[in-house]
């Protein structure tokens, strides 16, 4: 069920999407309401389940993650157990970053990050083919990132 937003819900959402830290006052000042009500607004938006956490973005490169992979992985008879296993297997891979059900050719597309082609090898090897549900695994080594955002386009759903 889509939940209705207003011009002013839009605007808190996409503050706390540009900066989460940003203080009650700050976001209440720059959406046209005083503390209280912008308070109450954050925590409703919490409550329904629109807000469903708050987190911090590091950056990969300056960690040493910058390897990242797209890996489209058919599975070998996606029955309902099988994907179910599968599913169970790679959410617990920290390494996985986002695993999405497609339609087409394969079953899912895997987001992977890792250190270096050589650390991906073997998480490959040694995390997904041996899950011995895997008939395929097709990697593309991302080259360039040329966008990555985790902010949502509220002007679909939000009225100005």
């Amino acid at each position: 069920m889509t939940t209705i937003i207003d011009e002013i819900d839009g605007k808190i959402l996409k503050q706390l999407q540009e900066d989460a830290t940003m203080s009650v006052a700050d976001i209440a000042a720059r959406v046209g309401l005083s503390s209280s009500p912008c308070w109450r607004r954050i925590k409703r938006l919490e409550e329904d389940g629109i807000i469903l956490r708050n987190v911090t973005i590091l950056n990969r490169e300056k960690l040493g993650l910058g390897f990242e992979v797209y890996a489209a992985v058919k599975l070998e008879r996606p029955t309902r157990e099988n994907l179910r296993s599968f599913e169970q297997a790679v959410s617990s891979l920290p390494e996985v970053l986002e695993c999405a059900t497609v339609t087409g050719a394969v079953d899912y597309v895997l987001r992977i990050v890792t250190t270096d082609m050589h650390t991906y090898d073997d998480f490959l090897r040694d995390k997904i083919l041996s899950l011995e549900l895997v008939q395929t695994a097709l990697s593309r080594i991302v080259i360039r990132s040329v966008k990555s955002t985790t902010a949502l386009p509220l002007d679909l759903v939000a009225p100005e």
